[in-house]
């Protein structure tokens, strides 16, 4: 028994201690991200827009019309669901109403599922009334400002990058508390990890966020046909696209991510199907996931340890280390902080991390898949 003790002491130690190293990391580089220069684009190539919609949710004329209201001389918007009946094609109809110069709506199909993935499935239909030599695609519940396309664009003056990707910030939809956890996520946890990737490795994937690409390279990477049957489909996308030597850019521009979860038992299944998706695309990198909850696991190493002084000290430093993350994330991305929240975020990401193993299964618009070892979608 004391033996055992012994090695969860160590053990539990070791795993604070690398928690601390990550987060003093992923604290450097993303007060290096908040430091940040925009430079102007150079030129401005002709540009569309492509949305996939499912479901009038909350904010979503707002957010649409922020797409369609661009300071940039020669652009298109095309929106549309995968089903007919879909009410959130009334919402796009009226945004197009608005914008009737620039943005048409299309009803996808009749419902018929021809890729695995029901967003790509959408998207597919949209494609072909792209005029764009650039295509930008962004899910539904993404938010932006004016400068949005004169910034995502920018990076392609260099004819090295293939395609650019942004970071977002969450914003509640609502004053609930699930609503703000889920927020909470996308910046004090996601874009430090992706900052200390981009260090590490370089940019090899993309995000929902945004994602533009080369036309010309869109259709020889073989267009959406070539991960419709991925879960992680837009990882996916910049990932082939840097297989074909060209490069993925990280924008200095930071989306907004308008989170809407009225309930728990929602937040939950949602961030258990990211976490699936993220283990089905890295199933390493995934497993050092748990090193971005510094506080549960220095908790961890309080109960374990056979004294407390030492342990004491570790639990201060991650508390330290988390809270200084927390406000600087808000600051380099546009967010507001909630420090009340901060222990519950961290024990919900981490109980989340822990139940992403037990199975493959996701449940994701209505509909329950398993993922494959591969990254593949099935019924």
């Amino acid at each position: 028994m004391a033996d055992l003790r012994r090695f969860a002491d160590r053990a539990t130690l070791a795993l604070s201690l690398a928690s601390l190293a990550y987060g003093a990391f992923a604290l450097e580089r993303t007060l290096a991200f908040g430091r940040r220069t925009r430079r102007p684009a150079a030129r401005a190539p002709y540009v569309t827009i492509l949305k996939a919609l499912h479901g009038d949710e909350p904010l979503l004329a707002q957010k649409l019309r922020s797409f369609c209201d661009q300071d940039y001389p020669s652009y298109d918007v095309v929106l549309g669901a995968r089903n007919g009946d879909d009410p959130a094609l009334a919402t796009a109809s009226v945004v197009a109403t608005e914008f009737s110069d620039r943005v048409r709506v299309v009803s996808a199909n009749d419902g018929t599922p021809h890729h695995a993935n029901p967003k790509i499935d959408t998207l597919a239909a949209l494609v072909p009334h792209a005029r764009g030599d650039i295509l930008v695609f962004a899910d539904s519940d993404m938010r932006v400002t004016p400068d949005y396309l004169l910034a995502i664009v920018e990076p392609f003056a260099d004819e090295r990058v293939g395609a650019v990707t942004c970071l977002y910030r969450g914003v509640p939809a609502d004053g609930g508390v699930a609503s703000r956890l889920g927020a909470m996520a996308n910046h004090e946890h996601f874009a430090p990890s992706v900052l200390i990737a981009e260090r590490l490795l370089g940019m090899r994937f993309g995000f929902g966020s945004t994602i533009a690409v080369r036309r010309t390279l869109f259709e020889e990477i073989g267009g959406l046909d070539a991960i419709g049957a991925h879960l992680a489909d837009d990882a996916l996308l910049c990932a082939e696209v840097t297989k074909r030597g060209a490069a993925v850019v990280l924008s200095d521009y930071v989306v907004e991510n308008v989170v809407d979860e009225p309930t728990f038992p929602g937040l939950w299944s949602h961030e258990l199907r990211w976490a699936r998706t993220q283990r089905a695309l890295e199933p390493g990198g995934f497993a050092g996931v748990v090193l971005t909850y510094p506080i549960p696991l220095a908790l961890l190493h309080v109960a374990v340890a056979r004294e407390r002084s030492k342990p004491l000290v570790v639990l201060g430093a991650a508390i330290a280390l988390r809270y200084a993350l927390a406000f600087a994330a808000a600051c380099a991305f546009g967010a507001r902080p909630a420090p009340l929240l901060v222990p519950l975020r961290d024990t919900l990401g981490l109980a989340v991390w822990c139940a992403s193993f037990i199975s493959r299964g996701v449940h994701w618009s209505g509909d329950d898949y398993r993922v494959n070892r591969d990254g593949r979608m099935t019924p």
